[in-house]
C-alpha cells in the first residue's frame, strides 16, 4: 500500500481532518493506544500537552496508508503494516491512533503517533522517514502480490510534474466565404434606417460597429476581423455618415475586439453553464443512489455492531457462572480449577474478537463492493460529462484565434476552480460514517 508520512504539529487541525464525516462516507476511530482520553481529539491534545515540556514543535507522526484501487485490505493487515511501521521509525510503545476513512469503495487508513518520549521528555529522531516508509510500501506490495506502481519501477515517474494535462486541440479559423459576408453587410445596411438599428441588426450577425484606423466605418466580427463598410456595401462615406452619423464618436478598432472577446468568453461561459446545469440533473439520480447506499450501509453496520455486542454480554455471563464463589470457589483456587476456567475465560474473548474483526472487515468489504460498482457508474458518467465540455470548446476553438481561445480558457478555468478543489479534496479524503 502507498505510505505517505510526515512530522507534524496542530493537534487540533488534524483530529479535525480526521474525523471529518462531510468529505467521507464512513469514518471509523479504530484504535487509541496509550492514551488516557478515550476520543481522539483529546489524545492528540495530550501529546501536544507533553510536547510543551520540550522544545518539540512537530510532536505527531502521521501516516496515510492507500491499498490498491478495488483492493479489500483487511483490518489486520492495516495493524500490521503500522507496526512495521513504527519498528522501523523507532516508534515502539508510543501512544498511537488509527482512524479508517471510506469513501466510493476504497477504504483506507491514517495512523498518528506520539513522537515525545515522555521518560526522557525528548522527541524521537524521525531521520530518513521517507526512505523507510517507501521501503515499507514496497515491501507490502511484493509480498500481497499487487502490481507495483510506477513510482516504483521507475524513480522518475513519481515527480507529478512528469505528467502534463492534456493540451487543448488547436484548429485553424474558419474560412469564412465573402460572399456571405457581404450578403450580411448588405442586408444589415438595407434594412436599418439609423445607427441604432443598423448595431442590432449587425449584432444579431456577429458584427459590431466601430471607428476604422484607415477607414471611416468597419464592421468587426466576433473572430476579430475587420471590414471596411464602404468597400463591403459598396456605400460611399458620406452616405454612411448621413446614417450612422459621426464615426469619431465610436470605439476604435482595439476597444471593440476587447469587447467582442469579452462578449465571447461570456458567451462560451454560459453555454457552458448550461451544459453543467444539464449534466448536474443527469447525475442527480446516481447521487440519490449514492446516499441511500450509504444510509443503509450505516444501518448495515449498526446492526452489526449490536447483534455482536449482545453476542458479547451473553458470553460474559456463561463465562461468570463458570466462576463459583464461596467455597467451592476457594475449593477451586486450591485445586487450581479456577486458574483453568480463567483460561478457558480468555481463549473465548480472543476467539470472539477475532470473529468479530473478520466479521465487521467481511460486511466492510461487501459494501465496498457495493459502492465500487456505483462508483464505476458516477466515473463514466463523470467522463461522458468530459468529453461534452471538451466538444463544446473545441466546436468554438475552431472558430476563433489564439487570442481569444486564450481568454476563454481563462474565463472557464477560473469559473472552474471551485470545482476543480471539490474533486481534488475528494480524491485526497474519504466520507462519512458509524464508529464500530
Amino acid at each position: 500500500m502507498i505510505i505517505k508520512a510526515s512530522q507534524r504539529g496542530g493537534a487540533n487541525k488534524l483530529a479535525t481532518h480526521l474525523l471529518n464525516s462531510n468529505d467521507n462516507e464512513h469514518v471509523t476511530v479504530h484504535e487509541l493506544r496509550g492514551y488516557v482520553s478515550d476520543d481522539l481529539q483529546g489524545a492528540l491534545q495530550e501529546s501536544y500537552a507533553i510536547s510543551k515540556a520540550t522544545k518539540c514543535r512537530q510532536f505527531l507522526f502521521s501516516v496515510s496508508l492507500n491499498p490498491p484501487p478495488k483492493v479489500d485490505a483487511d483490518t489486520a493487515l492495516f495493524e500490521e503494516v503500522c507496526g512495521r511501521i513504527e519498528q522501523r521509525a523507532g516508534l515502539e510503545n508510543q501512544p498511537r491512533a488509527i482512524v479508517f476513512h471510506e469513501k466510493e469503495g476504497r477504504r483506507h487508513a491514517h495512523a498518528c503517533w506520539s513522537r515525545i518520549d515522555s521518560e526522557n521528555m525528548k522527541a524521537v529522531n524521525m531521520s530518513y522517514f521517507k526512505n523507510k516508509m517507501m521501503e515499507i510500501s514496497k515491501d507490502v506490495y511484493l509480498e500481497q502480490g499487487w502490481d507495483l506502481p510506477n513510482g516504483f519501477k521507475d524513480k522518475e515517474q513519481r515527480n507529478p510534474l512528469n505528467f502534463t494535462l492534456e493540451q487543448w486541440q488547436q484548429a485553424k479559423r474558419l474560412q469564412q466565404d465573402p460572399r456571405n459576408i457581404k450578403t450580411d453587410l448588405k442586408e444589415c445596411w438595407a434594412t436599418a434606417m439609423n445607427k441604432e438599428a443598423f448595431e442590432k441588426l449587425l449584432e444579431r450577425k456577429g458584427y459590431y460597429l466601430a471607428q476604422g484606423d484607415r477607414r471611416g466605418f468597419v464592421a468587426v466580427d466576433w473572430q476579430g476581423e475587420t471590414y471596411s463598410l464602404s468597400r463591403w456595401t459598396g456605400e460611399k462615406t458620406k452616405a454612411l455618415r448621413e446614417r450612422l452619423g459621426d464615426e469619431t464618436k465610436l470605439n476604435g478598432v482595439d476597444e471593440t475586439k476587447a469587447r467582442v472577446d469579452t462578449d465571447l468568453s461570456n458567451s462560451v461561459q454560459e453555454l457552458n453553464d448550461n451544459l453543467k446545469q444539464k449534466q448536474q440533473q443527469s447525475m442527480k439520480p446516481l447521487t440519490e443512489r449514492k446516499t441511500s447506499m450509504q444510509q443503509l450501509h450505516d444501518q448495515q453496520r449498526e446492526q452489526l455492531r449490536e447483534d455482536q455486542y449482545k453476542h458479547l454480554q451473553q458470553m460474559r455471563e456463561q463465562q461468570q457462572r463458570r466462576i463459583r464463589t464461596g467455597i467451592r470457589g476457594w475449593l477451586d483456587r486450591l485445586t487450581g480449577k479456577r486458574k483453568q476456567i480463567e483460561a478457558q475465560n480468555q481463549q473465548e474473548n480472543e476467539i470472539n474478537q477475532s470473529k468479530s474483526r473478520d466479521e465487521k472487515d467481511q460486511l466492510i468489504h461487501e459494501q465496498n463492493r457495493h459502492r465500487r460498482s456505483l462508483q464505476d457508474e458516477i466515473a463514466a458518467r463523470r467522463e461522458q460529462h468530459n468529453l461534452e465540455r471538451q466538444a463544446l470548446r473545441d466546436d468554438v476553438f475552431r472558430h476563433v484565434g489564439e487570442k481569444q481561445k486564450k481568454l476563454i480558457e481563462e474565463k472557464l478555468a477560473q469559473a472552474e476552480m471551485p470545482e476543480r478543489a471539490a474533486a481534488s479534496k475528494e480524491r485526497e479524503q474519504g466520507d462519512q460514517s458509524i464508529s464500530f
